[in-house]
């Protein structure tokens, strides 16, 4: 979809509003150099109906109030497109209903003409702390926002994939991307990729879990999950529902787990804060339509 030029706008308070740059000279040229890596992108939720084929019936967008009527229109089209592997019930395929987070990335048209827009994640999961066939949280002290990153006002997002022993304990953890909110010189946002880094695994490898006692996942050696942390500076999650926001993605790194399955569609901003998502286990029903095109 090409779309009218938020991103410039976007992009133009991403770079303006960071504060790391020493002159104005490096703010050009950092400004320069940004603009052909940053994105924005924005999520939405709604409703998913699936009819027995796998094909979509019906699909209901959450507040499309805030959305625009353009950009509501095109992701209906899109999700409307999909199709799903059938649901099975006792071997009979079934309709069914499921919850969707969508992920949006909007990047420059090559042309110079606006933006494209692209659907490049969809998540069904929904973490429920009850659900006892999923890893789920014991205690999870927050991550210490670091005091150098907090001076530079820096704000970003970190996707973890943490590795979970059968005693609850973390075994391990890696951090697989960090996306981040602010601009700077390239070793100050490489030295803050690595701060935020290393205030979430800290954080992380305190925390302990629930494991599985139910479903097909309650007898595993250990499970790998994927857990989102935000760095925000207060500001309320809540209230970006519909905003585009614009990032400098980070490298997308892989972990060693043995059995770790990478999903390219994981986003740190695709999965809500405060949630955790099972990485080796599907979440809900399968999508056949590639994402991204």
């Amino acid at each position: 979809m090409r779309y009218s030029p938020l991103l410039a706008l976007a992009l133009a308070l991403a770079v303006g509003g960071a504060g790391l740059v020493a002159s104005s000279e490096s703010i050009a040229q950092n400004a320069r150099e940004v603009r052909q890596t940053a994105e924005a992108s924005m999520t939405l939720g709604g409703t998913i109906d699936i009819g027995s084929e796998g094909q979509v019936t019906g699909f209901a967008l959450s507040h499309a109030d805030k959305v625009p009527a353009d950009l509501a229109a095109f992701v209906t089209r899109q999700v409307q497109a999909w199709r799903f592997e059938p649901m099975r019930v006792d071997g009979a395929a079934v309709a069914t209903q499921t919850p969707v987070i969508l992920r949006l990335v909007q990047q420059p048209d090559p042309s110079g003409d606006g933006a494209q827009v692209r659907v490049t994640g969809a998540s069904f999961a929904k973490y429920d702390p009850d659900d006892t066939s999923r890893v789920t949280f014991i205690a999870r002290p927050a991550p210490v926002y670091p005091k150098d990153v907090y001076a530079m006002r820096g704000r970003g997002d970190v996707l973890m994939l943490l590795k979970v022993a059968r005693d609850g304990s973390v075994a391990d953890v890696f951090t697989e991307q960090v996306n981040l909110r602010v601009v700077g010189k390239e070793r100050q946002m490489r030295a803050m990729r690595d701060a935020l880094a290393r205030a979430s695994e800290s954080a992380a490898r305190t925390w302990t879990f629930r494991p599985p006692t139910s479903g097909p996942a309650k007898d595993a050696e250990s499970w790998n999950v994927r857990v989102p942390v935000s760095y925000s500076m207060g500001e309320p999650r809540m209230e970006r529902y519909g905003v585009w926001e614009a990032y400098i993605p980070g490298p997308r790194e892989r972990a060693s787990f043995s059995g770790a399955r990478v999903d390219a569609s994981a986003a740190p901003d695709l999965l809500a804060d405060g949630g955790l998502y099972m990485a080796d286990q599907d979440d809900g029903p399968r999508l056949l339509t590639p994402l991204g095109s």
